[in-house]
């Protein structure tokens, strides 16, 4: 099990989503907290290091620190305008 940390925009981004966004969001972060990150994609360029997770419409950016067991989230944003 992993401790799950928001970056304080992460946390702003989450609150501006709608209920249903909300909802789809947290289950997928509570993937991330048991540990399954099925499909999630490592990333490239400038966010290299990084990983996302797919939340319908929306991208979950995140760092996974495996020594420390962490997950910091970074980003919740439409897909539109997450790179």
């Amino acid at each position: 099990m992993y401790k799950v940390a928001f970056d304080k925009n992460a946390e702003k981004e989450f609150l501006k989503l709608d209920s249903v966004a909300q909802k789809l969001v947290s289950s997928k972060i509570l993937d991330l907290r048991d540990g399954n990150f099925i499909n999630d994609k490592l990333l490239k360029g400038k966010h290299k290091g990084k990983f996302r997770k797919r939340a319908g419409n929306y991208r979950i950016v995140y760092l996974k620190e495996d020594n420390l067991l962490v997950i910091s989230v970074i980003r919740i944003v439409h897909r539109k305008k997450v790179y």
